[in-house]
């Protein structure tokens, strides 16, 4: 079962970091876009600095996974060195339990915002609804969850290994 999880989660994890590319790519495109539309063409876009914004909050979300799932989380970092093995399960799963309480009340008002947005126009992009930008949050929170039990069930501590 553990094995089994695992291989879910490395499977989202990825998905999420490659979106969140994916996001990072359109974002600069975009940017691209409006500065051509703006100073070349003397045409200036609207709905390109939306859609930017929206864009890099996705890309904020959806890459938040990876972070969680390489052990990036809060912790304090000095107990965690002083720790023994026990200390050190004991503080890893503190941290993924705040983890997952942020995460979870992420998703609740995410859901909730995503919902009450449904009528909501975007200002530049009249036909989308908000529901599409608040939506990142749940998304991102339900990735990110993955990535946190994850990171408990197969810990990795890259920046602590490598902190000087």
């Amino acid at each position: 079962m553990r094995e089994l999880f695992l291989a879910l989660e490395r499977r989202s994890t990825a998905l999420s970091l490659w979106l969140a590319c994916a996001m990072l790519v359109a974002a600069a495109c975009l940017g691209l876009y409006q500065i051509l539309s703006r100073f070349v063409f003397e045409q200036p876009a609207e709905w390109s600095e939306v859609l930017i914004r929206f864009t890099l909050i996705w890309m904020v979300f959806l890459g938040s996974p990876v972070a969680f799932r390489q052990g990036a989380m809060v912790c304090v970092d000095l107990a965690h060195r002083l720790a023994g093995p026990t200390g050190k399960r004991v503080l890893d799963a503190l941290a993924a339990l705040c983890a997952l309480v942020i995460l979870a009340v992420m998703l609740w008002f995410g859901i909730e915002y995503a919902w009450r947005g449904r009528f909501q126009t975007i200002s530049g992009l009249e036909s989308f609804s908000m529901t599409w930008a608040y939506m990142s949050i749940p998304v991102g929170a339900v990735f990110s969850a993955l990535a946190v039990i994850g990171c408990l069930l197969d810990p990795r501590r890259q920046e602590l290994e490598t902190a000087q």
